[in-house]
């Protein structure tokens, strides 16, 4: 790292604007023909340095800022952050000659997570309970309270808690008694869960895009992709976003088929009104620690049919029947969550409605500040189609002049973690034979150019503000290195 942001004094102005759009510091350390340091360069003595009619084949020493910071090699994380202020970002470490090798940022020692857990409620309260009363594993009341309580939020009958998402999704397909034979259509774009418990069934996932509006799956691949073998569709609500549910009831009930929410990320959104969970014959949850709310790991099969949700039930339960203690009359799963994992859930539900509202509140503090940034496209909006915003999830699109990559490495140097969205299934090689001949530009497009930026409901606002200023910032750079490529 430290080769990217090192100059020589003797250095140009167009080769150190290289160097700080490569390392998206903003910063530069200059050295003399020892490697002694000597001062540094910012991309804003640059451009007051072009401004004042300095050429990009004058020398760094002409616009550079001597002397400065520095800390010495083996100091203390105090002395570090004593170091660093609002106007000084970044501060180098030299050794006993002092010749730079290495650097410290406030970033460095505060690295801002894409997702993190708020455990500030009564979670701990409600486990203590649990270890004092001796109830820890899949039999304690906390489960059923987690499970009524979900089903309520959902607006949803019935509820049923599982040991995660993955096994909800699962439960639902051999409840509904999808199997060998059967072909189930999931979206192109989503993780790899939705897929793996089709598989898992032995029944045939078929692959559709989805559509630009929603990132969703798309109704009229859906249609088009129905045979006689289809028998369900799994549609998910990716990212937090709604699909939309109008068109892929209508087209569903036509051919008689049943709908799977996978609603792992969406706890919480509204489709015209309607909670996310409530409108396919079921719905899966996950409570990964990543999720709106959290069991840490854990899931939860929702729906209306009694039957349904019994026979999830008795294959959750190892296939034993309710009423004989240990007899079996099917080879059913341990997918059971326990009472510890569901004392979290209680005390997350508590906050629900307080993390979807700052869910919703970070979302709106990011698309103030990054709309007027050429080429970075929003996440989905949709009338009627209320985004939860599980991951805060932007496009950097061509216009931007910066890939979606470079972003992700800026990012990571200056201690903001990011992520890019899912790869698509008819990518991977599990999934490869389930594309057919069928292809996924939506999907290519969005995976290729979409990432997540950190939206943990307790991110504070002054971390939106940095991640902003700092994407606002190499996207000028990386303009200004544009500009003057074409000059030369």
């Amino acid at each position: 790292m430290m080769e990217k942001v090192l100059l020589k004094q003797t250095d140009t102005l167009r080769q150190a604007l290289m160097r700080i759009d490569s390392n998206a510091l903003g910063i530069a350390f200059v050295v003399d023909e020892d490697g002694c340091l000597v001062g540094v360069l910012t991309d804003g003595d640059i451009r007051r340095g072009l401004l004042g009619g300095a050429s990009l084949e004058a020398e760094v020493a002409q616009v550079m800022t001597r002397g400065g910071k520095f800390l010495e090699l083996g100091a203390s994380r105090d002395e570090a952050l004593a170091a660093l202020n609002d106007r000084i970002r970044i501060v180098p470490i030299v050794d006993e000659k002092k010749r730079p090798v290495d650097f410290v940022s406030m970033r460095r020692l505060h690295r801002i997570p894409v997702a993190e857990p708020d455990l500030r409620g009564n979670e701990l309260n409600y486990v203590t309970q649990c270890l004092r009363d001796g109830w820890i594993s899949s039999q304690g009341a906390f489960v059923r309270q987690f499970e009524t309580g979900l089903a309520k939020l959902v607006g949803a009958p019935y509820a049923l808690a599982t040991s995660n998402g993955t096994t909800a999704l699962h439960l639902a397909l051999d409840a509904l008694g999808i199997g060998p034979g059967d072909e189930v259509i999931v979206p192109d774009l989503t993780f790899a869960a939705t897929i793996n418990a089709v598989i898992y069934v032995g029944a045939t996932p078929v692959l559709v895009d989805v559509e630009r509006q929603t990132w969703n799956m798309d109704p009229i691949a859906l249609a088009a992709a129905i045979t006689e073998r289809t028998k369900a569709i799994i549609v998910v609500h990716l990212y937090g976003m709604p699909a939309r549910m109008t068109e892929v009831m209508e087209i569903t009930r036509r051919h008689g088929l049943r709908v799977i929410e996978d609603a792992a990320e969406a706890l919480g959104a509204i489709y015209r009104g309607h909670p996310i969970g409530s409108m396919g014959d079921l719905a899966a949850f996950s409570f990964f620690g990543n999720k709106l709310i959290t069991t840490g790991e854990g899931g939860m099969l929702v729906g209306r049919d009694p039957e349904v949700i019994q026979r999830a039930r008795v294959l959750r339960d190892h296939g034993m029947d309710p009423k004989k203690r240990y007899w079996h009359d099917v080879v059913g799963y341990n997918y059971r969550m326990t009472n510890v994992q569901a004392a979290i859930g209680v005390a997350q539900l508590e906050r629900v409605g307080e993390f979807i509202d700052r869910k919703k509140a970070i979302a709106t503090h990011y698309i103030r500040r990054l709309e007027g940034i050429p080429g970075f496209i929003m996440p989905p909006e949709c009338e009627g189609l209320d985004n939860v915003y599980w991951l805060f999830s932007i496009i950097i699109g061509e216009d931007s002049g910066v890939s979606r990559d470079h972003v992700m490495e800026g990012l990571a140097r200056a201690g903001i973690e990011a992520r890019p969205l899912f790869y698509p299934m008819h990518r991977m090689p599990p999934y490869l034979p389930y594309a057919k001949e069928r292809v996924f530009p939506i999907s290519d497009w969005l995976a290729d150019n979409g990432l997540s930026l950190p939206s943990s409901v307790g991110i504070t606002d002054a971390e939106i503000d940095y991640i902003c200023d700092f994407l606002h910032h190499m996207v000028e750079v990386r303009r200004m290195v544009a500009s003057h490529c074409e000059i030369s």
